[in-house]
C-alpha cells in the first residue's frame, strides 16, 4: 500500500487492491452521528474461474467516529478490482473489511448487487452490527434483479 494520500494529484489505477490505498481524513463533526453514503453503480472485477468481466452496484454505508474516507482514494481503490480475479464473496467482503481497518467506523454496512452470472443473481451484505439508534438509515435504494423490464 502506499502511504501519500492521492487528493490533489494525478493518481494512477492501483494494479490490484492490495496496491491501493484508503486515505481518510479527521471527521469534521466527532460526536455527532450521521451517515455517509457511498455508490458505485459500475464495479467490476473479473471471474476466478472463467477470467470474464463480473459487474456490480455497491452501496456503502457507513456512521463515522474519528474519520471520514476521501472520495478519491475510494474510487481508486474500487477501481483496482478491474483486473482482479475473485467470487462476488471475496470481493464484497474485501472491500468492507479494508474500510473498516482504515476508517474504525462507529458502524459500517457494505451492500453488493451483483449482476447475473450463470442466470443468478448474488447479493452479498455485511455490516458490523446494529446501526446506532439515533441514525437516520435510508433504503439502499438498490431494487432485486428483475432482468428486462
Amino acid at each position: 500500500m502506499t502511504s501519500e494520500p492521492v487528493l490533489g494529484r494525478p493518481a494512477p489505477l492501483p494494479a490490484s487492491p492490495e496496491d491501493a490505498a484508503l486515505d481518510t481524513v479527521p471527521n469534521p463533526h466527532p460526536g455527532l452521528t450521521y451517515l455517509v453514503r457511498f455508490t458505485c453503480p459500475e464495479f467490476t472485477a473479473l471471474c476466478p474461474v472463467t477470467g470474464q468481466p463480473d459487474f456490480a452496484h455497491f452501496v456503502i454505508d457507513y456512521a463515522p467516529e474519528a474519520l471520514i474516507l476521501e472520495s478519491k482514494s475510494l474510487k481508486l481503490f474500487l477501481g483496482s478490482f478491474r483486473n482482479h480475479a475473485a467470487f462476488h464473496e471475496d470481493c464484497t467482503l474485501k472491500i468492507a473489511h479494508r474500510l473498516v481497518t482504515a476508517l474504525s467506523p462507529r458502524w459500517l454496512r457494505v451492500g453488493g448487487y451483483w449482476y447475473p452470472r450463470g442466470g443468478i443473481p448474488i447479493d452479498v451484505f455485511y455490516q458490523t452490527g446494529d446501526p446506532p439508534s439515533e441514525l437516520w438509515l435510508p433504503d439502499p435504494g438498490v431494487p432485486p434483479y428483475r432482468g428486462r423490464g
